[in-house]
């Protein structure tokens, strides 16, 4: 083996790699929090017994998780323009990010409610609960703290998934690597320091929900 080394022909470029990890987290903030959203309400849809709000709940969940989210980032930002929708690539990430999350969210979600206790439910109604008082406290809050650390591992995946946003020229971590090893020449060092620092993102992440999920249901029972 006559490959040498030198993790220092890519210290100058830390600014780029600080730049990529920023935008990175920029686009599962956003994702993660428009993501969540869009799964509580589609674990809803998908419960209430309504079959006009199960109906398409359930295509759109089964259209996302049955194609690759490539596919939906292209569409979303090569084929929607043909019908007039222009987003410019970080927005188009956000929104490729918010819809598959969505869809692999609201099942999550779902199985947290459907596995809400019927007595609980009843209880509730014999207290002179509201029903919307009774879905908040007794059914989604007890379902959210129940599945919140499948969600937060979906998140992470989401995340690391956010690195094919590359191909449409989203400055994030894969992106900045590909630079690197195009200018330097070094492409094991540089995706390995990238490999590394997905990884460190990575657990970082799903600690930082973890205990956020602590912090948010505190208090609630995940019966």
């Amino acid at each position: 083996m006559t490959y040498q080394f030198d993790f220092g022909a890519i210290i100058g470029y830390w600014p780029m790699m600080l730049h990529g990890i920023a935008i990175t987290a920029e686009l599962t903030m956003f994702g993660t929090a428009l993501g969540i959203a869009v799964a509580v309400l589609g674990g809803w849809a998908r419960t209430s017994g309504k079959l006009w709000l199960n109906l398409p709940v359930t295509v759109y969940v089964e259209l996302i998780r049955n194609t690759p989210f490539i596919v939906q980032l292209f569409f979303i930002f090569f084929g929607l323009p043909a019908l007039g929708l222009r987003l410019d690539a970080v927005d188009a990430s956000i929104l490729a990010m918010v819809v598959n999350l969505g869809a692999y969210g609201t099942e999550i979600v779902r199985a947290g409610l459907i596995a809400t206790p019927r007595g609980q439910v009843e209880a509730g109604a014999s207290l002179g609960l509201s029903k919307p008082q009774i879905f908040w406290y007794i059914v989604l809050a007890p379902s959210l703290a129940r599945i919140w650390p499948a969600l937060a591992s979906q998140v992470v995946i989401v995340m690391l998934g956010s690195s094919v946003c590359s191909q449409i020229s989203v400055q994030e971590l894969t992106y900045v690597a590909s630079y690197i090893q195009s200018r330097s020449f070094r492409a094991f060092e540089a995706y390995f320091v990238v490999t590394a620092l997905y990884l460190v993102l990575a657990l970082a992440l799903r600690q930082a929900l973890l205990a956020a999920g602590r912090h948010i249901f505190k208090g609630v029972q995940a019966r």
